[in-house]
């Protein structure tokens, strides 16, 4: 098959080479159409119960995760000058588009009781223009004896106020809410600047839009650093500009079919799918790297160029395929995880993968057919001396150290195990974020002061009709909010019983020791009160609209929690349950616990659970192709041994340091297998065509396959740990995580690779290599094997004649 798919190659160079310039060019103006996610990614399948219950919470109260929270911390606040700023702060704030409400201390509300017309009138407690200082104070009074907005607006104790600013959510689902987030930003800046009072924020809009902010920076910043390492890292091997030219040329091709595929998909770019351009130029140089290695290694031979680049596509054609399909594997496993973000990544990824494979082996061999024979400057690199030095170290450790070799790999092996026993499963909110960020700080901010700021809703079915306004239902409610009152992680809640104080205390002139439950008979009061208000104008206070559903069947308590991971949010998840069902009746009442925070620790333990689950399936496939290639179960084993080692070392890393299992680290290693194995792939490839050549001399062919595939070995190490390494800058902590570990990962398989598998190559031999591995499935041509070249016929269009091989 490789040689007939040779002769086509090269026959019809100039149709290929037009034919992938149409391509590119078509996936050019597709990838122009590719545009960022603004939505969050949802971790849980559609069927799953906790995304259920939290689509019917938004179909029943609306969108929760829709506000963007200011804090500020200031002992002067209710002195004129500082709280006329702050009004002319929310004036401002108000005239943005896309703002649609505001709520701080300077434009709340409060109920007074019109005996006259028998309801409530809501009036603004701060007037727009404040003339004097007593006037304020006097205002203030009023305003601090509403027990209704401790906790909710203000911290009296540490002094700490809020401004919750709702924003629209359509433009917070569109290309618009940067400009939104930055021009809110904007105008509080300023408040900064001629106050000199630091404002902090935070809410799950304002977070997720900074963040995809720094996501496109960092797209651009990857892909550069990227590029300019793989250039100068082909330059210091080759010494040759059309070995750097032409390579990164197929990068960058495979970059933009990358970003074709994805607008085609309809995909938008995430914080995952970014990374692709920058991960296909690392993973994707190592193609060019082994065939213009061979195609040097061949010249070197024999000094026939067309001879040399149609070996470069018999001979390691089928092992760079299968090199790039178990890393595409590696990638394409995350399709079974069911969280759409990681199967738009893994999806586009391995299919991009495959295409770099194909763009490889038709460009290089037929770009290079139409220039000059590589002069002996070119293949120097193949006697470089240093690498030579290493290489044969390396020969002797297997040679003479085996036992050493292996009593190494037991050693790693056990301190292994006993690291990934010290590993925590662990993941929080803002996980990816730095303590030192920014965003990070103003999360603890409001954390100490206002008791965090994730969104936690627990939903009350009354199960009949106007059963939420049944005094039983209020009772019951108190008695769950004063339990969970206890719990350190949560704020006070908000429910509709802080209406019904508030009415009561409006009912009773405004006196605050009457803020309580209203009995039965106060209750009928006030809602007679209440509903003839429903048509004012205003919707600071009124009523009980987000707090009930039409038929008054079902309410909600609204909390605000701290973002205290998931191994803590399963633990007080199973508390608030157990609450729940020790208050309210399950013959009576249908309670839910959902909200923001619910839905993120259920997904990201989804999430890891189906990560775990694509690993095996990776080790699976990549098995699986290896055994259709070699046809020998015992070789098949024999190259899982070095690869299986390398995770099994990162995972002890990770529990010697406390990182912990995460959606973001589990990713490195079906990544880092499915890279790692293609140093196996071509090492065993070549050392069964060396079988044949040296006679079935073992010793021999390994240390003959050493010298030839360790070069481009540590040639295409280099540019992975590097490439990979980039990552490790990122301002994402997972990013950064999965940067260094991979790396970390590829460093060990290297060294696996290099020195473990030759040594149990020579040292297990009449164990390992069999007949089935002598005669594969899947046929690798072997060095010495007649190549027909007579019909191969190639045009030199310089001199218009034909010449024959």
């Amino acid at each position: 098959m490789w040689v007939r798919l040779s002769r086509i190659i090269l026959r019809n160079r100039i149709f290929l080479l037009s034919l992938l310039a149409i391509i590119t060019a078509f996936m050019a103006y597709q990838a122009s159409k590719v545009e960022m996610s603004y939505e969050y990614a949802q971790l849980l399948p559609k069927k799953d119960s906790a995304y259920v219950d939290y689509q019917q919470f938004r179909e029943t109260f609306g969108e929760e995760g829709n506000i963007i929270v200011v804090g500020l911390q200031d002992s002067d606040f209710f002195k004129l000058n500082h709280f006329k700023r702050w009004q002319q702060l929310c004036k401002n704030l108000e005239g943005i588009d896309g703002v649609e409400n505001l709520l701080s201390v300077s434009n709340t509300y409060n109920l007074k009781k019109n005996t006259e017309e028998r309801k409530f009138e809501i009036t603004p407690i701060y007037n727009e223009e404040i003339n004097s200082q007593e006037e304020l104070d006097s205002l203030s009074n009023v305003f601090h004896s509403l027990p209704f907005y401790r906790g909710l607006l203000y911290n009296p104790e540490s002094q700490v106020y809020l401004l919750a600013i709702t924003v629209n959510k359509d433009k917070m689902a569109s290309k618009k809410r940067e400009k939104l987030v930055l021009a809110i930003k904007e105008e509080c800046e300023l408040f900064t600047e001629n106050t000199g009072l630091q404002l902090h924020y935070s809410g799950l809009p304002y977070i997720r839009v900074i963040n995809s902010i720094r996501i496109k920076k960092e797209i651009y910043m990857f892909s550069a650093l990227a590029l300019l390492l793989c250039i100068v890292t082909l330059f210091l091997f080759f010494r040759s500009f059309k070995a750097v030219i032409f390579p990164v040329l197929i990068v960058i091709t495979g970059v933009v079919w990358a970003l074709g595929t994805m607008a085609i998909f309809g995909f938008k770019i995430t914080l995952l799918t970014g990374m692709i351009p920058s991960l296909l130029i690392v993973i994707g140089i190592p193609n060019s790297i082994y065939m213009l290695n061979k195609y040097h290694h061949e010249f070197r031979n024999h000094g026939n160029k067309i001879k040399a680049l149609q070996r470069v596509i018999i001979k390691i054609g089928n092992a760079t395929f299968l090199t790039n399909l178990t890393t595409a594997s590696g990638f394409a496993t995350f399709v079974i995880t069911n969280s759409e973000i990681l199967r738009q990544f893994g999806l586009t990824a391995a299919l991009n993968i495959l295409t770099l494979f194909v763009l490889s082996i038709l460009m290089i061999p037929t770009i290079f057919s139409f220039y000059k024979p590589p002069q002996q400057r070119h293949i120097q690199h193949l006697e470089n001396k240093n690498v030579n030095i290493i290489i044969e170290r390396l020969v002797h450790i297997c040679e003479r150290h085996i036992k050493l070799v292996y009593l190494s790999a037991v050693v790693v092996l056990l301190l292994g195990f006993y690291g990934i026993s010290l590993i925590k499963s662990s993941g929080f909110m803002v996980d990816d974020i730095p303590e030192s960020d920014i965003i990070y700080k103003d999360l603890k901010f409001f954390e100490k002061h206002v008791d965090g700021l994730m969104p936690l809703e627990i939903i009350i079915d009354t199960k009949k009709p106007k059963g939420a306004m049944n005094l039983n239902t209020f009772r019951r409610i108190d008695k769950l909010e004063k339990r969970l009152s206890n719990y350190d992680e949560l704020s006070s809640s908000v429910s509709l019983l802080n209406i019904l104080k508030f009415s009561k205390q409006a009912y009773f002139n405004g006196r605050e020791r009457y803020y309580s439950i209203p009995n039965n008979q106060e209750k009928n009061f006030i809602l007679a009160y209440a509903t003839k208000n429903e048509n004012s104008e205003s919707e600071g206070i009124n009523a009980l609209h987000s707090f009930l559903d039409s038929t008054q069947q079902i309410t909600r308590i609204s909390i605000r929690m701290k973002d205290v991971g998931t191994k803590r949010m399963e633990e007080l998840y199973t508390d608030f349950k157990s609450e729940v069902d020790s208050i309210f009746p399950t013959e009576r009442y249908d309670v839910t616990v959902t909200g923001s925070s619910v839905t993120f620790f259920k997904g990201t333990q989804y999430l890891v659970k189906n990560l775990f689950s694509s690993l095996a399936l990776a080790v699976f496939l990549i098995s699986s192709f290896m055994a259709i290639m070699f046809y020998s179960w015992r070789m098949v084993i024999m190259s899982l041994i070095p690869n299986i080692l390398p995770l099994i070392f990162t995972a002890a890393i990770m529990g010697f340091t406390g990182i912990p299992i995460k959606a973001s680290t589990i990713l490195v290693f079906s990544i880092a297998f499915g890279i790692s194995v293609d140093n196996t792939i071509h090492f065993l490839a070549k050392y069964r065509q060396e079988l044949t050549a040296t006679g079935w001399n073992i010793q021999r062919s390994v240390k003959r396959a050493l010298r030839e595939t360790g070069v481009s070995m540590m040639y295409t190490f280099v540019v992975l740990f590097f490439g990979f390494g980039v990552y490790s800058v990122s301002k994402f902590g997972g990013t950064a995580a999965l940067g260094v570990l991979v790396s970390l990962t590829l460093l060990v398989a290297i060294t696996s690779n290099l020195i473990l598998l030759p040594s149990l190559l020579t040292g297990l031999q009449k164990l390992t290599t069999t007949r089935s591995f002598r005669e594969p499935l899947l046929h690798i041509y072997d060095e010495e094997e007649d190549i027909e070249l007579d019909e191969l016929k190639i045009i030199d269009l310089s001199k218009k004649e034909e010449k024959v091989v």
